[in-house]
């Protein structure tokens, strides 16, 4: 499978459209695009394709650098941050 978090331009909901002919990416050419690989490893899982259509919101990037664990941990625990 591929993370789209790995796309060079955090797009989260498919590919930009800049993708080379043989699949690479526009950003780092060395690179196979993320969104390439995603749609080749869905076959594998269940639900297919049709589970890459659903819409991921957009990163927060309020939060890079924090720690999704802890948040995670301190919502269940009831802790306000």
């Amino acid at each position: 499978m591929s993370c789209p978090m790995n796309c060079p331009k955090n797009l989260r909901n498919g590919p930009c459209g800049g993708v080379r002919a043989n699949g690479n990416c526009e950003v780092r050419p060395e690179m196979k695009c993320v969104w390439v690989d995603a749609f080749a490893g869905s076959a594998r899982i269940p639900g297919g394709a049709e589970a890459l259509r659903q819409v991921q919101h957009a990163v927060d990037r309020r939060l890079q650098g924090r720690s999704s664990w802890l948040r995670a941990v301190r919502q269940r625990l009831g802790e306000t941050p």
